[in-house]
């Protein structure tokens, strides 16, 4: 009899499970998704060219050292992404410290926090009135011994420059946050859950920005009173899908739900 109550319960647990499972999936992986601000208008403006057939030949001729692509289907991670959900970052990093980097162009200042904090106090949508330095994110400053057990199931882009050595910066933020205008090498990143709008600039073209306002200001006050010479290259990168930028390309960044994402800088 009590043989004959238990399968019933297990059955009910497992399916329990199950849905769990595919509503992480569907939803996200765990995380949070839409944020403030026009998201939609935003996403529906491209600029980029997408390739899903590009080869290495053709990606050093045409994009390495002249313009941004976004690639597709060059790689599986779905290992990865499914390490990345909310529930499996947080049971195998919760109680490790992150450093986390202020919005700011020209703020250095660091902070130090468990990393399930930041999740559950500090991953929220950015009140569109906030400054740079108001943002605390996760991005870079990974301790890479800690998160060895995460970056060995990634497999990066397989294109390369010569001379460059890759090496990753693993990150995480909330909706309506983003980095504002900066350049530094070349570099890949991929969208592992959520969408990132990017706006890039060739470096001879610096952008008007104030250090100190965030992208989505940015978005607001600056971008439409910009002719349409002046308007950046842009386009939303999805889950799956890599940007790569050319070097010392400036681009602000602007995730339109709760993002997790990994670069691959080149130097």
């Amino acid at each position: 009899m009590a043989v004959g109550v238990r399968l019933p319960m297990l059955l009910e647990l497992w399916l329990l499970v199950l849905a769990r499972l595919c509503s992480e999936a569907a939803d996200g992986g765990g995380w949070r998704q839409a944020g403030p601000g026009p998201d939609v208008a935003v996403e529906e403006r491209c600029t980029v060219e997408r390739r899903s057939d590009l080869t290495y030949a053709e990606f050093v001729q045409h994009y390495a050292f002249l313009r941004p692509v976004i690639l597709q289907g060059l790689t599986d991670n779905s290992r990865f992404r499914a390490l990345c959900s909310r529930e499996s970052l947080l049971a195998t990093f919760g109680d490790h410290l992150v450093r986390l980097s202020t919005a700011n162009t020209y703020s250095y200042q660091k902070v130090d926090l468990p990393f399930q904090q930041y999740v559950e106090q500090l991953l929220h949508p950015q009140d569109p009135a906030s400054l740079g330095n108001d943002t605390l994110y996760f991005f870079g400053d990974n301790n890479f011994t800690e998160w060895a057990s995460l970056f060995k199931h990634y497999s990066p882009p397989p294109f390369h420059l010569l001379g460059t050595t890759p090496a990753y910066s693993f990150g995480i933020a909330g909706a309506g946050s983003g980095v504002p205008f900066h350049w530094h090498g070349p570099g890949f990143s991929e969208m592992i859950y959520g969408r990132k709008h990017w706006f890039l600039y060739p470096p001879e073209k610096t952008p008007e920005f104030h250090p100190n306002k965030t992208t989505l200001t940015w978005l607001r006050d600056t971008y439409p009173a910009l002719a349409p010479s002046e308007r950046p290259l842009e386009c939303t990168i999805q889950a799956g899908e890599v940007l790569y930028f050319p070097d010392r390309w400036w681009h602000a960044t602007l995730n339109l739900d709760t993002s997790v994402f990994i670069s691959t800088f080149l130097g």
